[in-house]
C-alpha cells in the first residue's frame, strides 16, 4: 500500500500529516510513528499527526509522539494540520472546526506569507490548574521558584527561572517524564517571555504551542508581563509566538506559523 504524508513545522515543532481518507481500516499507530518519526532510521519528526475528514466539514486529530504515545493536543501540530487539509482544498484560507482528544479547536488561517508558510490563529481551549504530576519532588525546585501546573488538555508544569539557558532541561525533564516542562524568563521587550520547553513523549523540542500558552497564563499571573499588554510575545528556540490571554473566560488564542517542508511517499 502506498502512502502519501506531509512534513510541516511549527517553529521547528515538525509533525508528519496522514490523511487517514487513504486507508481502509485502521493500522498500530504507535508504531507507525515510532517508525517514521526516527531521526536516524525514518523520516524524522516530533510527531504523527492522522488527518480525519467529516461529513459535516470538520476536522479530527489525532496525535502520537515519536515515541508512540498518544497526545491530546499539539498547538503547533494543529496549525500544521489545518495547513495540510488547506493546502489539499480547492479553495484554500478561511475557518476550520477540529476535532482532538482535548475537545474542539476553532482554528483560522490568517495569512499566507508565501507558497509554504501561513499564519494562523487556534483557539486553544481554557486554562485550568492541575495538581503536580508524580514524581515532582524529583526536580528539587527551590520553593522561592514559582511554579505553575497548568492544563490545555495536555498537563504543563512552568517553572519561573532568571535565565532559561543556564537550565539543564535534559535532565530536568527527564526527571517528570509524564509531562511537558517549560522554563521562562521574563523579557526582553516588556510584554516578552523566553521559553524553552522538554515535552513528554519527546524530549526538548524548538517550541510547544500549548507550552506557549501555559507560560504566557503564568506569566501574566506572575506579574513578568503587564496585564495591559494587548498579548504576550513567547521567545521560544525555533521562533516567535503570541498568546493572547482571556482574563474572564481563562481561554487562550495562539498565533503561528506552519510551514509546509515536502511530500512523502511511504510503502506498507
Amino acid at each position: 500500500m502506498d502512502l502519501t504524508l506531509t512534513k510541516h513545522h511549527g517553529l521547528g515543532n515538525d509533525f508528519l500529516v496522514l490523511d487517514v481518507g487513504q486507508i481502509d481500516g485502521d493500522l498500530d499507530w504507535s508504531a507507525q510513528a515510532r517508525e517514521w518519526c526516527d531521526r536516524r532510521r525514518g523520516i524524522g519528526a516530533d510527531g504523527l499527526l492522522l488527518l480525519e475528514r467529516r461529513p459535516d466539514g470538520r476536522l479530527g486529530m489525532r496525535l502520537f509522539n515519536a515515541d508512540g504515545s498518544p497526545a491530546e493536543m499539539s498547538g503547533n501540530g494543529i496549525r500544521c494540520l489545518v495547513q495540510a487539509a488547506d493546502r489539499a482544498a480547492g479553495e484554500p484560507g478561511g475557518r476550520y472546526v477540529v476535532d482532538t482528544a482535548a475537545g474542539e479547536r476553532i482554528v483560522e488561517v490568517l495569512e499566507r506569507v508565501d507558497v509554504d508558510t501561513s499564519i494562523l490563529a487556534a483557539q486553544m481551549g481554557e486554562i485550568t490548574q492541575i495538581s503536580a504530576p508524580l514524581g515532582w519532588e524529583r526536580t528539587r525546585c527551590h520553593p522561592d521558584r514559582p511554579v505553575a501546573h497548568l492544563s490545555l488538555g495536555n498537563p504543563h508544569a512552568v517553572v519561573g527561572v532568571d535565565d532559561v539557558a543556564d537550565v539543564d532541561l535534559a535532565e530536568l525533564g527527564s526527571l517528570v517524564p509524564d509531562i511537558n516542562l517549560e522554563v521562562i524568563s521574563p523579557g526582553p521587550e516588556h510584554n516578552a517571555i523566553t521559553m524553552r520547553v522538554h515535552e513528554r513523549g519527546v524530549g526538548i523540542t524548538e517550541a510547544c504551542g500549548t507550552g506557549a500558552c501555559a507560560s504566557a497564563a503564568a506569566a501574566l499571573a506572575w506579574g513578568l508581563v503587564p496585564h495591559s499588554a494587548p498579548e504576550v510575545l513567547v521567545h521560544m528556540d525555533g521562533g516567535d509566538a503570541r498568546v493572547n490571554v482571556d482574563p474572564v473566560a481563562g481561554m487562550a488564542t495562539l498565533v503561528g506559523p506552519a510551514t509546509f517542508v515536502a511530500t512523502i511517499s511511504v510503502l506498507l
